[in-house]
């Protein structure tokens, strides 16, 4: 109903704004088809959205809770949305904006939003973890392929591997990749590709499409057989810019086919340069060794010691020389006191010598047993004794016998 107002009996602004708030308020909630062109989230419980018109140039601001906008999973800017919305006026500045009770993501968005949470649900199963990837062989003895039959993808694999790498092998498994028994069918040939022993590394490859055409490589089947394989998986699907789960669980990911092959096998050309390298490193090495050796050797035999070996000796002889000089001028002194001691005690001996003493005049008396008669009681008369002297020996009878004590 509308307000009664004039020139001369004007309504006052906080009315009118008032009374624009009710009629707002009476729309009631709706529902409405839009895109989001703009997501501001904040620390708070109330998130900003920019909502436009999908076909008129018509944009409408919108708040909605982290709550509503969290349960509406992955909604990047630009994603179509089907979401219930309720009008209101804010007083304070009389701007309008629109409150979302509920938020769908729509079209491509919602793949996407499922995809999000599919991957949210393995990634904390661990599946994706860095761990659990394997190592690729340097060179493998066969390359299974798992492709779609005369693919595009299929063609660039074979001929990168063959011209890059030509004694490779390949053991392809042509698969589905499109379609609803599409993901079954990649299973199939990745369990036969992983069982044959000879198989040294798989290669899953597609070409681009649409992410329609590449939901069978995010299938949750599909990452629980390449996680469970033990042979090393690469995926090359699609573009760069696709990246479907299977990228997430496979052991190294490729981002197109071509590329698949240059991860698996090495460029020949590029190997044989860099062997050709490595061997004139080796010969540079080789050479810079010998000469340093060559050099120290000359240096060696350079050596007075090394062109005259006794030349070492002559110091040697010298100082021996007057070793041994020392040695007998040494020895000739020990030897002449020596023979001086000896002289004297050979003096000294001889002076106290019996036979010096009887050189003086002095005999020497034994008796008939040969015992010294050093005493007139040694001997009685009549008894025989010998007379030692200097030049001969005398035989004596004693006649008589006389002490001092008599003879005074």
């Amino acid at each position: 109903m509308a307000l009664e107002n004039s020139r001369e009996r004007p309504q006052p602004l906080g009315r009118v704004i008032g009374a624009v708030k009710g009629w707002v308020g009476r729309c009631g909630e709706i529902w409405v088809d839009a895109q989001v062109v703009e997501i501001k989230r904040r620390s708070g419980a109330t998130q900003y959205l920019t909502f436009r018109d999908r076909t008129a140039d018509m944009s409408a601001r919108v708040t909605v809770s982290a709550f509503v906008l969290d349960a509406a999973g992955p909604l990047p800017e630009g994603s179509r949305v089907t979401a219930r919305v309720r009008p209101r006026v804010w007083e304070r500045s009389a701007s309008l904006t629109f409150e979302c009770l509920e938020l769908h993501v729509a079209g491509e968005g919602r793949l996407l939003a499922q995809l999000e949470q599919r991957r949210r649900k393995l990634q904390a199963e661990g599946l994706f973890d860095d761990y659990r990837k394997k190592r690729l062989p340097a060179l493998p003895r066969v390359i299974g392929l798992v492709t779609g039959k005369d693919s595009d993808a299929e063609r660039d694999v074979v001929t990168n591997v063959a011209r890059r790498w030509p004694a490779a092998q390949l053991r392809v498994r042509h698969a589905l990749v499109q379609g609803p028994s599409s993901a079954e069918s990649v299973m199939t040939a990745l369990a036969a590709l992983d069982a044959d022993p000879e198989v040294d590394v798989i290669i899953i490859a597609r070409g681009g499409g649409s992410l329609e055409d590449l939901l069978s490589f995010s299938d949750e089947g599909l990452v629980r057989a390449v996680a469970a394989a033990r042979t090393p998986v690469v995926s090359a699907i699609g573009h760069e810019a696709d990246v479907p789960l299977l990228d997430y669980v496979a052991d190294v990911r490729a981002s197109t086919p071509t590329d698949a092959a240059k991860r698996v096998v090495p460029d020949r050309d590029d190997e044989l340069m860099h062997l050709g390298q490595a061997r004139l490193r080796l010969a540079r090495a080789l050479e810079h060794r010998l000469t340093r050796e060559q050099s120290w050797l000359d240096q060696q035999r350079s050596r007075p010691v090394m062109l005259d070996p006794t030349s070492a000796f002559a110091a040697h002889y010298a100082r021996l020389d007057h070793l041994r000089h020392r040695l007998d001028s040494a020895l000739e002194r020990l030897l002449g006191s020596q023979e001086a001691d000896l002289r004297a005690a050979v003096s000294t001996i001889r002076a106290l010598s019996p036979k010096r003493t009887l050189e003086r005049g002095y005999a020497v008396l034994v008796d008939a047993s040969g015992g010294s008669v050093s005493s007139t009681a040694d001997a009685s008369a009549g008894a025989r004794i010998e007379a030692y002297l200097s030049d001969g020996t005398l035989t004596l009878d004693v006649v008589a016998t006389t002490t001092k004590e008599q003879h005074a």
